[in-house]
């Protein structure tokens, strides 16, 4: 079995990591690189930098922060937020990313992810779904949330898979910061739909929460902010619980 994977997820703002609840209400939580050194050496898998208000602003993801990212930090990290094309993709890696993360480029023009898996491999291309239950449908989001669409969680997914997509990063906005669990039901809904991997991402406030995202949810990682930004679960701590709970995770 696949060790499951513990990333932190730095939403980045004005060059400084930000939390906030339900894709509100930023607070500054510190610098970027320094905290994604912090986390490489307790102990994270993987790293995720989001330029939050990138799409919604029109504008690039930080070129000079991915350069810095990749001189500072030794695990793999995935960045996000305003990435529109494959020529966008090519500089992000040059810069050092390992993976980057799409998600309103692609579902205004989905063709995007083929380009990508075709040019790069599907291995790079994450792709992001920011969704919310509305009368029971898991409806996806662009502009970092402040948008629906006609799209459906499940439907959509299947569809970045087919097209290419290497990992699917799912965020409920419902849960998003407020502590009260992963959307397991939905990431199930996911693991059952999908053959590639699902990154639970919304909700966690505790050790139990990553347990039940794993094991009710069958996610294959999950990402948190605000518990790791603020040292209330320590990453070498809840990788222990886990091991103890015989959940596969690399110590």
């Amino acid at each position: 079995m696949l060790a499951k994977r513990i990333i932190p997820c730095l939403d980045v703002k004005d060059g400084a990591t930000v939390k906030g609840v339900n894709f509100v209400n930023f607070r500054n939580a510190g610098d970027p690189v320094e905290l994604g050194q912090r986390y490489s050496a307790e102990g994270a898998d993987e790293l995720v930098y989001l330029d939050i208000t990138a799409s919604l602003e029109g504008r690039d993801t930080f070129i000079d922060l991915v350069r810095r990212v990749a001189q500072g930090v030794s695990i793999p990290f995935t960045v996000g937020g305003g990435i529109s094309s494959v020529e966008h993709v090519d500089t992000l890696l040059n810069a050092g990313a390992d993976k980057i993360s799409i998600n309103s480029s692609a579902l205004r023009r989905p063709e995007l992810i083929s380009e990508i898996a075709s040019r790069f491999g599907r291995q790079v291309c994450v792709i992001a779904i920011d969704a919310r239950c509305i009368e029971g449908e898991w409806i996806c989001h662009v502009k970092g949330g402040h948008e629906p669409t006609q799209r459906r969680l499940v439907e959509w997914a299947v569809e970045a898979q087919d097209r290419g997509a290497g990992e699917i990063l799912f965020t409920s906005m419902d849960h998003d910061g407020v502590k009260q669990g992963f959307a397991c039901d939905a990431l199930n809904q996911l693991h059952e739909a999908l053959s590639i991997p699902v990154i639970a991402s919304g909700g966690c406030g505790a050790m139990e929460h990553f347990k039940d995202a794993f094991e009710i949810g069958h996610a294959d990682a999950a990402l948190a902010a605000s518990v790791f930004h603020f040292n209330e679960i320590p990453i070498d701590e809840l990788k222990r619980y886990l091991h103890k709970c015989n959940i596969p995770v690399r110590m």
